[in-house]
């Protein structure tokens, strides 16, 4: 069980492929914590930029609309621009793209956005038709339509159909790509909204289906039922017919909580109730809804709960000692619900971490668990299933190396799943398998977006200032001459235990390593790749772990010759973002151009702003002496200096999102200008925390980021 809402996301392809022709070897074991011990530095009372954080003030968009126009006269006028923006999007809208889907009864739903639909199609079809190379789609719902008739901005944020007949379902819809949606009821038998049916109004709201007539809702009910985090304190049962106000009251939260949450499971022809309290970010409270009652589920704070069949699942963040034995921090236990729920604790443990191996992600099928494994940041895919001697393993036929996704097919119906395979260099593929059979069936293929002919991914370990070993991909033409000269972009994230892993990256390709760059993708610490330890090990006053351990990778690829400094950018989003503004800081002569998208960036305020508050247990809290001393050390608003160098940078943000606030982009960009540093900056008015809101922004916001990257490091 997730809590379900995404506080702060990095959006990936999830299935990958890579080649390694590097020699490996797992992290070093982790050193004794960092400890500040300079003095914070001074802060006037008033902040100058404050006013930038009004979000649509009359003079903060003037403000924008200036920055954006010198953006755009300089990077839109040179050449390739239009050239690139016209690829990306022909990229972004191609037909030939594999349109993923999910069964809902004998259907197969897709939501799919091209050139003449960009805001997008809710479709369906049928598994033989899904087989063909052109399967006939049936319309249910078109945006564009939608939006033109209701004159609004809609942007797709899903949607959850009632088991067992899936007739009845509940749209998502954003306006502009904000968090904060609009939820309404749809059938899709009339292929309508219902009138008079369900409706919440805009807010960041969790709601799902228990039955027909009865929804559980956490939303905006008034003052004072939000969490300091902007999401919601409380958590009802609502009945068709009646009032929201009137809706029965299940769980409330405190206001210093990330969320509460309600929903029904239907699994295996069953139905099971759930509420949660999420405490923090990583922790939460969870209990099973029997009638009037909620029975508690007794565990670790931060472990994860799930369901499937008879059994109870957990997924450990940190070691659990119950009964004189020691369950690792990673592993994945199971135990029948019922038998957990008469107090015994003999867990099965379907997966436990070894230096080089993290969970990755599960699935259950009807009869068993397909378990994902990242070993060095490549995937191996196990089978679990039950017998009467216990659960046994095996593994599951796959490419030889790789990064791969699972997904059931239907899990009340079959052991058929789908199966995602990608890479850096290969085009995406999806195959339908099912347990009871040896080989999948190639469904769909991507077309090639890119010339990939000659380039080869490796993987090496950079050392960091502690002496840990900090894994990276490469991607760069075979034999490429090591002398410094070559154009190299490195990404990197470091946050909330999010892997990076490879990925077929069209607009990279495209924009990048087709011309001739090296691109490069880190593995620093505060992410997930080695586990929930990789993840502790950069928490909040060993932060600067991350940006050490991303130096390091910098510096590997400077000492190897693949690039310089002068020829080496970066690029991140959100927490990525601000890893971006911490390289800008303190290590700008590293660098030759940054692209810092989303980003959080002023660490004293983040935490009063939209959705910051619930990342204080992932950066610590700015209110608490300690805190702030870390803190200060690597807050990047705070940190500019008059007078000192800084690389070229580029930020980007949006005006619509409401999980990072725009204010942390603007008032770095103005702190730095008013220091005479020499910097763009572009705010694109909506698209939400993901930046753009259909495919013409998103091209046009990555035609500039790489744009400016060739023009700063001089790629042909």
């Amino acid at each position: 069980m997730r809590t379900p809402f995404s506080l702060l996301g990095l959006s990936l392809l999830s299935a990958c492929t890579s080649s390694n022709t590097a020699t490996t070897a797992p992290p070093a074991a982790q050193p004794a914590p960092v400890v500040a011990t300079a003095a914070p530095p001074p802060l006037k009372v008033e902040d100058p930029h404050l006013w930038l954080e009004e979000v649509n003030g009359e003079k903060q968009i003037a403000w924008v609309k200036e920055r954006n126009a010198v953006s755009q006269k300089e990077l839109e006028s040179a050449p390739g621009f239009s050239e690139l923006r016209t690829r990306l999007k022909a990229i972004y809208d191609s037909k030939d793209r594999i349109p993923k889907v999910n069964a809902q009864g004998k259907f197969l739903y897709n939501f799919w956005k091209d050139e003449a639909h960009p805001r997008g199609l809710w479709r369906r079809t049928s598994l033989t038709e899904y087989r063909k190379p052109a399967p006939n789609w049936e319309l249910v719902l078109d945006l564009d339509a939608l939006g033109a008739a209701e004159k609004q901005s809609w942007v797709w944020h899903g949607s959850q159909c009632l088991p067992p007949k899936y007739e009845r379902c509940l749209v998502s819809l954003s306006p502009g790509g904000s968090d904060a949606e609009v939820v309404r009821e749809f059938d899709v038998v009339k292929k309508a909204f219902v009138e008079g049916g369900f409706t919440l109004p805009e807010a960041k709201s969790q709601v799902g289906w228990k039955d027909l007539d009865t929804l559980y809702v956490a939303t905006d009910f008034g003052p004072g039922t939000l969490t300091t985090s902007g999401y919601p304190r409380i958590v009802k049962e609502w009945r068709r017919g009646t009032p929201l106000s009137d809706a029965k009251l299940l769980l409330e939260g405190e206001a210093a909580d990330v969320s509460v949450y309600g929903y029904r499971e239907f699994d295996h022809g069953k139905t099971r109730d759930w509420v949660g309290r999420a405490r923090t970010f990583f922790t939460e409270e969870v209990w099973l809804r029997e009638g009037e009652k909620l029975v508690k589920i007794d565990k670790p704070d931060d472990a994860a709960v799930s369901a499937w069949d008879d059994q109870l699942l957990l997924r450990l963040r940190s070691d659990w000692v119950i009964n004189e034995k020691i369950y690792k921090a990673g592993s994945l236990l199971a135990i029948p619900l019922e038998a957990m729920k008469a107090g015994k604790r003999d867990f099965a443990v379907l997966f436990e971490p070894s230096p080089t191996t993290s969970l990755d992600a599960f699935v259950g099928t009807k009869t068993a668990m397909i378990i994902t494994v990242l070993d060095d940041v490549k995937s191996v895919v196990f089978v679990a299933t039950r017998s009467k001697k216990g659960w046994e393993q095996k593994k599951l036929e796959t490419p030889k190396v790789g990064t791969f996704a699972v997904d059931a097919y239907d899990r009340d119906l079959n052991d058929d799943y789908w199966f995602y395979d990608a890479g850096f260099t290969t085009p995406s593929s999806l195959s339908l398998g099912s347990l009871n059979k040896p080989k999948r069936e190639l469904i769909k293929t991507s077309p090639a977006f890119f010339k990939a002919e000659g380039l080869e991914v490796t993987q090496h370990f950079a050392v960091s200032k502690d002496s840990t070993k900090v894994p990276y991909f490469q991607v760069a033409k075979a034999g490429l001459t090591l002398d410094g000269t070559t154009p190299t972009l490195l990404e990197g994230y470091g946050g909330f235990e999010v892997s990076l892993t490879p990925y077929y990256d069209a607009t990279v390709g495209a924009a990048w390593l087709e011309r001739g760059g090296v691109f490069a993708l880190a593995n620093i610490r505060g992410g997930g790749e080695y586990g929930p330890a990789w993840h502790r090990a950069a928490l909040t006053h060993n932060r600067q772990r991350a940006y050490d351990d991303f130096a390091a990778v910098a510096e590997d690829l400077i000492s190897r010759k693949v690039t310089s400094s002068t020829k080496l950018g970066i690029l991140g989003g959100s927490n990525g973002g601000l890893l971006m503004g911490v390289m800008l800081t303190q290590r700008p002569e590293l660098f030759g151009a940054i692209v810092c998208q989303v980003p959080l960036l002023d660490m004293k305020r983040y935490h009063l702003l939209l959705a910051g508050a619930s990342w204080m247990e992932e950066y610590g809290d700015p209110g608490k002496p300690d805190d702030w001393l870390a803190l200060s050390q690597f807050s990047p608003y705070q940190n500019v200096k008059a007078g000192k160098k800084y690389p070229r940078t580029l930020f980007t943000t949006s005006t619509k999102d409401d999980r990072v606030h725009p204010g942390h982009a603007r008032k770095m960009v103005a702190r730095l200008l008013e220091n005479g540093a020499d910097i763009l900056y572009y705010e694109n008015i909506e698209g939400g925390h993901g930046g753009a809101a259909d495919n013409a922004q998103k091209a046009q916001m990555n035609a500039l980021a790489f744009t400016f990257l060739a023009r700063q490091l001089g790629l042909p």
